[in-house]
């Protein structure tokens, strides 16, 4: 049996979702335009222009459904308002079941509506590659970068995409000095952008017999895989293209050709590498892949002045630059940018990263 104050909950949770989607997603304006846009297929005179009515009837369906989805939720949180009353009566079990369907059917539609209103930007919707780079702390940062690459690979996995490490490069004893991963996967990219930046975390070494308390620093870069569409054209000249053998555990599989290949973009500094074909040939196709997509992010941030700190912060992994603090023996973790902290560290690094990315997303980061 449902209890009534459950329900009053999830009416009063949708009641407030929906007025924040109005107001993100300016439903107010576009009513307006609906309005306006009637008002011009009314009229004799834009009937004499065959083009423009197509244009306003196509703009006039979209304006509809759009409106009609808030309608819809509104009716169903009416639909239960009434049930509810009606169970405050007397209970029935097809009163329960009918308020149960209205509830599963607006959490579906207002979750759809949110992840619309999340992934808005530009490029959320396309895959995306994912740089690592171990910063100040030695050994201990290489551990904690093989940490970072660890938790956003078992993440990946939970959301069912699909992951490839382009480039690996391990740590002298242990742990990883760089890394590269592809996510392919719907809005990979607007699932992790808000990641870029320098993650830091203290923690009792356990790397040394007294067990001191340890900060280190690792560097995460998302960029989006561009649109084959996006034109980027790059000079010969100002790339240097270097080929090494591929680094690798050891034994047999270790590659004995010079298969591995690291582009340099000279005027600025942007370099990309491929390790994980065994064809010299595809991983110099990747490598150049990936040095558009960094030079066209890198084009998209020279736009806006406040996108531009990512780039600098690359620079310096270390003190003063950090995003989010991992404080593993306090078992919490803070996010600098939006205050929050969340005291499930383990789970966290065990890749149940989504309400603490949805938490940015929302934050508008």
């Amino acid at each position: 049996m449902l209890e009534l104050n459950f329900i009053k909950h999830k009416i009063n949770e949708f009641t407030i979702r929906r007025n924040k989607l109005w107001k993100n997603l300016e439903y107010a304006t576009k009513q307006d335009k609906l309005n306006e846009t009637i008002l011009q297929l009314n009229s004799s005179i834009t009937w004499n222009d065959k083009n423009k009515v197509a244009i306003l009837n196509k703009e006039k369906s979209n304006l509809e459904k759009s409106i009609k989805d808030f309608q819809l939720i509104d009716n169903l949180i009416q639909e239960i308002t009434i049930f509810l009353e009606l169970m405050y009566e007397s209970y029935n079990n097809h009163i329960e079941s009918e308020i149960l369907f209205h509830i599963n059917e607006i959490e579906q539609k207002i979750n759809h509506m949110e992840i619309c209103y999340i992934f808005s930007n530009k490029n959320d919707y396309l895959n995306c590659y994912i740089d690592f780079q171990s910063g100040s702390g030695g050994i201990e940062a290489q551990d904690w970068t093989n940490i970072l690459l660890r938790m956003y690979l078992r993440w990946t996995e939970k959301q069912g995409f699909k992951t490839e490490i382009l480039h690996l490069s391990e740590g002298e004893i242990k742990g990883i000095k760089s890394a590269t991963i592809q996510v392919s996967g719907k809005y990979a990219f607007g699932w992790l952008r808000t990641e870029s930046g320098i993650h830091r975390l203290v923690r009792q070494s356990p790397f040394n017999t007294g067990n001191r308390r340890h900060t280190s620093f690792s560097s995460v870069f998302v960029y989006a895989d561009i649109n084959q569409n996006i034109e980027i054209n790059i000079n010969t000249n100002d790339i240097r293209i270097d080929v090494y053998k591929a680094s690798g555990a050891g034994g047999q599989h270790v590659n004995r050709t010079e298969s591995a290949v690291r582009i340099t973009h000279l005027p600025t500094g942007i370099i990309t590498q491929c390790q994980n074909n065994r064809s010299q040939h595809k991983n110099k196709a990747q490598a150049m892949k990936q040095i558009k997509a960094k030079l066209y992010n890198l084009n998209m941030k020279n736009k806006n002045i406040e996108k531009k700190k990512l780039e600098k912060n690359k620079s310096n992994i270390g003190w003063g630059k950090q995003i989010r603090s991992y404080i593993l023996d306090q078992s919490r973790i803070k996010d600098l940018r939006t205050g929050i902290e969340y005291r499930d560290i383990h789970n966290i690094l065990d890749g149940n990263l989504t309400t603490l990315i949805l938490d940015n997303l929302q934050a508008g980061i």
